[in-house]
């Protein structure tokens, strides 16, 4: 069994890497242990979509690399250590016998080389489907570099997997990661695509779940909209169920990195233009321009509608879906309301307030068959908008720390 101490270690070095989303796996249980269909997995969430539930760990801290920005590379003196395939198996096994858990991430750094490192995250997998067999939920991080049949091996195994582009250009790559390169995160990634979409069309089941990335935001130069278009392209060319953003926090010493955090609210910002981008319908382009930062006074929408007082107010009545999930404060769900609610009737500022529609910035956007209720003072309209940016500090779960308070990046709906 593992000690206490490594498993510290390990577990702790885990904690910058928050890929580590469950959703849309079906995974049946046929007999074994654990469950990855949504009845028994997929519902510890805090609300940017990051999941408390999984046993997060690496297999090993120990790493080849040499990377800037990491806290485990190789020429930062911290406590080293790594765990077994069957180590792990048994940790992963106890701690979700005992509740602790409803599934696995597992991620390493490079030991020795990638090919030595995969060989024994895939024996891992295996050893956990076929030999414990346990069918939870696993997600696992692969090592770029490493030989496609054993990634492709992998993917049999795994309900996800994640090989994370760390920086949003090849530029700051060669900078900050010199050992590693974009050819070799982005080929495994279109090497899965494209299995899947062919198993798919036999309905042979592959990686169930998908693939995310993970792009850490503040080390390097890259602006918002460079960051956004990036991640635009991952979500059509790669179809990739996610993109997630990392603050750079100084964890190291480096000439070549910022000495301060980039700080919540930017990763806050990009995790609501990217919700608009895959939920609202959304271009970057519509967004922020390649050069340019989320405004840090208004969310991704409000600041749109600002800049398009042309297009306001809508009447709520006669608006389609498209413009009525646009105006600041109605989200989709909320939208649907509308939609569904009006085929009765034409929809008044109390009906608002009896579906609970919250239309506290929506208000100075809409009309109610021409009766409009809002400000057309700027300054009453944008004091409305701004959201409050002082955030609680908050920091991933730990097994061993003292509970924190943790406060939720993206609320309610934009």
């Amino acid at each position: 069994m593992i000690t206490v101490e490594k498993l510290r270690i390990l577990s702790d070095a885990a904690k910058f890497d928050v890929s580590c989303s469950s959703s849309g796996s079906n995974r049946k249980n046929k007999g074994g242990i654990g469950n990855a269909c949504p009845s028994g997995i997929c519902h510890s969430f805090t609300q940017d979509g990051r999941c408390v539930s999984l046993l997060k760990i690496l297999m090993t801290n120990d790493c080849v690399y040499n990377c800037e920005y990491c806290l485990n590379r190789r020429s930062n003196d911290v406590p080293r250590a790594i765990a077994t395939p069957t180590e792990l198996c048994e940790l992963t096994m106890e701690f979700y016998k005992r509740n602790y858990i409803e599934g696995l991430f597992l991620s390493s750094a490079v030991y020795k080389n990638p090919d030595y490192t995969m060989e024994l995250l895939l024996e891992t997998v295996v050893r956990l489907r076929k030999l414990y067999n346990f069918n939870g939920y696993i997600h696992l991080k692969g090592i770029p570099g490493a030989d496609p049949k054993l990634i492709m091996r992998a993917g049999e195994f795994v309900d996800r997997m994640s090989f994370n582009l760390e920086l949003p250009t090849e530029k700051s790559l060669r900078l900050l990661a010199p050992q590693k390169n974009k050819k070799n995160i982005l080929s495994p990634i279109t090497l899965l695509r494209d299995e899947k979409i062919e198993r798919t069309h036999f309905r042979n089941k592959f990686l169930q779940a998908g693939q995310t990335t993970q792009i850490i935001v503040g080390a390097s130069p890259e602006k918002d909209g460079q960051i956004l278009n990036l991640t635009q392209a991952l979500y059509g060319k790669y179809h990739l169920k996610r993109v997630y953003y990392s603050s750079f926090v100084p964890v190291v010493q480096s000439r070549l990195l910022p000495t301060v955090p980039t700080g919540l609210l930017r990763e806050h910002r990009l995790y609501q233009a990217d919700w608009l981008i895959r939920f609202y319908g959304f271009k970057v382009s519509e967004l922020i321009s390649e050069n340019e930062n989320l405004s840090t006074e208004y969310d991704p929408k409000c600041a749109w509608a600002l800049k398009h007082p042309e297009l306001f107010p809508v009447d709520v009545n006669t608006a389609p879906l498209e413009m009525l999930i646009r105006i600041p404060g109605i989200g989709v769900k909320s939208a649907y309301k509308i939609i569904s609610a009006r085929r009765y009737g034409r929809l008044s500022y109390e009906d608002f307030l009896k579906m609970k529609i919250s239309i506290k910035r929506a208000i100075h956007f809409i009309t109610f068959s021409g009766k409009f209720f809002g400000s057309i003072k700027e300054n009453t309209i944008e004091s409305a908008l701004k959201i409050n940016t002082d955030t609680e500090c908050y920091e991933q779960l730990s097994m061993f720390s003292t509970p924190q308070i943790y406060t939720s990046v993206i609320q309610g709906e934009l």
